[in-house]
């Protein structure tokens, strides 16, 4: 991107020298920042072939591995409604991993794992927690929902942060009860960590009997808080015009109906939350905010802050002891509700399920 940027600049100075007018500069740039805008789509989906491949020779031997295709609900603000097929659900991936030591007449217990980021996707920064899931016999669904990265231009500016990405998690949760007969319907959990937590959230909240348990590690709580904190680049992604259209001041009731912290009331899943004080993207201001929202609404759930954690953001998906001995936890709290059939009790069984040795 830094090269292209350069070019832009080349280009300018090249096109000034031979005389060309405001106008027709102005249309020249127009061209050339929406042919860069769609280089890094190409570049994302190129990235996300490569990441795919690599799922296989990371986890292929432990797990049964596909990439589906499905439908969440139409898209929440269309542009041009009257072309063809603009009022169709939307398509989107899933990822699907299934333990390779299942037995077809039995039922396992299925985790819905939405992954993080603004715009991001699912990928193999996730290879230890998928074989600790595997080791533990639990099926598991990714789903890149709506505004994922590698998808394309179109799919990324789908986004709908808090709002209709929350039902395509569903429809993903959904569709494995639908076709996979070795899914429990009535032992399915959800995790997930950043806006996967937010994501988490929400779904517990919408859709209470369609999840046993939940986990949301440091979770996006709070998205007005977060604006104040946050950089103008950060707010831009939000108040896009595809996307939520205005900043958090502008409509406050809207920031407030896609944040877990303004919507405690609804919970009414057993829940885990996490958080580290040092996270360097979630302050943890917005998941004490959660924790507080939670228990004046006399909820019942579990919570932990840690202290400043080495790892930050990431300090329970890292590769550290500690990271390690904290998803032992967050796994011991979801076999509690699921009863996977080969649950990780000692530290030394999760090294030996993530890490071969």
């Amino acid at each position: 991107m830094k090269k292209l940027s350069l070019l832009l600049i080349a280009f300018l100075i090249t096109s000034i020298a031979v005389g060309q007018t405001n106008e027709e500069l102005q249309k020249e740039i127009e061209s050339l920042q929406s042919q860069i805008r769609n280089l890094r789509h190409t570049f994302n989906g190129v990235n996300k072939g490569i990441d795919d491949l690599m799922w296989y020779n990371k986890v292929g031997d432990v797990a049964h591995i596909d990439k589906v295709e499905l439908t969440g609900p139409k898209r929440r603000v269309i542009k041009n409604p009257t072309g063809q097929g603009a009022q169709n659900p939307v398509r989107f991936k899933s990822y699907i991993f299934i333990p390779k030591t299942v037995d077809s007449n039995k039922k396992y217990p299925l985790m819905v794992l939405p992954h993080g980021g603004v715009h991001s996707n699912f990928n193999t920064f996730y290879t230890h927690i998928i074989r600790e899931m595997m080791a533990q016999g639990y099926i598991v669904v990714a789903p890149e929902y709506r505004g994922s990265t590698g998808y394309g231009r179109r799919f990324y500016e789908l986004i709908d942060y808090g709002g209709l990405e929350v039902e395509d998690v569903k429809a993903s949760r959904d569709y494995m009860v639908e076709n996979y007969d070795i899914v429990d319907k009535n032992r399915i959990g959800i995790f997930g960590w950043s806006h996967g937590g937010l994501i988490t959230l929400m779904n517990l909240y919408n859709h209470p009997g369609a999840y046993k348990v939940g986990y949301a590690g440091v979770p996006v709580s709070d998205l007005i808080a977060r604006m104040g904190y946050k950089s103008d680049g950060y707010e831009a992604l939000y108040a896009a015009d595809y996307h939520i259209g205005k900043e958090a001041y502008q409509d406050v009731e809207e920031y407030k109906k896609r944040s877990p912290a303004w919507q405690a009331h609804k919970l009414q899943t057993p829940l885990l939350v996490h958080s580290n004080t040092n996270d360097e993207d979630v302050n943890v201001l917005e998941v004490e905010h959660l924790i507080k929202s939670l228990k004046a609404e006399g909820k019942k759930f579990e919570s932990e802050i840690y202290e400043d954690i080495p790892g930050g953001h990431a300090f329970d998906r890292i590769d550290t002891r500690i990271a390690k001995q904290v998803r032992l936890k967050i796994y011991k709290f979801l076999a509690g509700y699921l009863n996977p059939p080969t649950p990780l009790k000692t530290l030394k069984e999760l090294q030996k399920a993530g890490y071969g040795f």
